[in-house]
């Protein structure tokens, strides 16, 4: 994020939070099941961990409204070149992130076939969203763009409908989504983390994930164009508001579904950002209720967002290779440690408490030493 975004505390703390937060729903310890609001609603419906991600693309958005101001004093091949640029790199990471550690030990020591690689993800969506909303947000007008978002919102839905099996179109096997990426990638390229090849971070879901971004970037701009008062942060509540009331509307007819991103997934998820950031604004910037400087935990997390979630999601794998009493590393500290002394969910959630802890050490060090990683 460009450096002026200091001056927003309430934007910063919003990222941080949605990054710590994102790192526990992530990383529950192993040997009892998490609390259910740190799982993922199993299909239609939601839970607090399913507002993480669309939280970070939120944000992503935020830090957009910043550094875009400098793509207006560039020529459009220098903007075309530095978004084509980003997006690649953090595709690229995200990619690789999934292929990590490149190697296996399990019938011998031998590189992991790239035939079975992951090619959509978290990071890859967030830099095709990243992407798209740039190329609208520097080429097209507001008001278009606010036409576009609400057109891909409507254009999904009726791809899911017409495209999907009659006769449940938007069900896991069902839907247009799978079929889409189950042809372009094929099924060992996509995420078997639901028991069948199906991405929840799919080439089309991916259109309105776009908005969460665009929403972000014009929440971010509103607030430096209005700025930090009880007027601006009154109309940032109403209008999140009326993005959840209408998601709730259109959840009769198209259900709200993190792992097919529907439309009213996206205006419940943009709507509660906008609450969530209205209140931090509130808190902080309006009656500066920082004593103790409390913030400073989620703005230090903040401040390195793309390497802390890569360390988060790369650094137990190396771990879990190391075999103790016959079982791995991560395994055995759940339970000889976490499980023994908190046996359950509080256990897995200490666990995860614990190892975000780590991940904001790393990013208190990179911060102390004014180390700053972005592509």
């Amino acid at each position: 994020m460009d450096k002026s975004s200091s001056r927003f505390l309430s934007l910063d703390v919003f990222r941080g939070m949605t990054l710590c937060f994102m790192i526990i729903v992530n990383t529950p310890g192993s040997g009892a099941a998490p609390f259910s609001p740190l799982e993922h609603a199993a299909w239609h419906g939601f839970t607090p961990t399913d507002l993480v991600f669309p939280s970070f693309l939120f944000a992503v958005g935020n830090a957009m409204s910043f550094s875009m101001k400098r793509y207006q004093e560039m020529g459009n091949a220098a903007v075309l070149s530095k978004i084509f640029r980003r997006t690649l790199l953090i595709f690229l990471i995200g990619y690789l992130m999934y292929w990590f550690p490149f190697f296996s030990t399990s019938g011998g020591f031998h590189l992991k076939p790239i035939t079975h690689t992951r090619i959509m993800g978290v990071l890859q969506r967030i830099a095709l969203c990243y992407c798209f909303a740039s190329l609208m947000i520097h080429f097209l007008s507001k008001q278009t763009v606010f036409i576009l978002s609400g057109l891909f919102l409507v254009i999904y839905w009726i791809i899911l409908l017409v495209y999907g099996n009659p006769a449940d179109p938007l069900s896991m096997t069902g839907n247009a989504g799978i079929y889409l990426d189950k042809f372009l990638f094929g099924p060992d390229h996509l995420y078997h983390g639901e028991g069948i090849p199906f991405d929840p971070e799919g080439v089309l879901s991916t259109l309105p994930a776009i908005v969460n971004v665009v929403v972000g970037y014009y929440a971010g701009k509103f607030i430096q164009q209005k700025g930090k008062g009880y007027d601006s942060t009154t109309k940032l509540l109403l209008t999140g508001c009326l993005f959840i009331f209408l998601a709730l509307c259109w959840n009769m007819v198209f259900p709200i579904n993190k792992k097919l991103w529907t439309s009213s997934f996206v205006l419940v998820t943009t709507g509660l950002d906008l609450v969530i950031l209205s209140a931090l604004i509130y808190a902080l910037e309006i009656n500066n209720w920082n004593k103790g400087n409390w913030a400073r935990f989620f703005t230090t997390m903040g401040k390195n967002p793309l390497p802390i979630y890569v360390l988060s999601e790369i650094l137990l794998i190396p771990v879990s290779m190391i075999i103790i009493s016959g079982t791995n590393a991560v395994d055995w500290i759940n339970t000889a440690f976490y499980q023994a002394i908190a046996p359950g969910p509080i256990g897995s959630l200490l666990f995860a408490i614990s190892f975000m802890m780590i991940c904001w050490l790393v990013a208190y060090i990179l911060d102390k030493r004014n180390i700053y990683i972005r592509v």
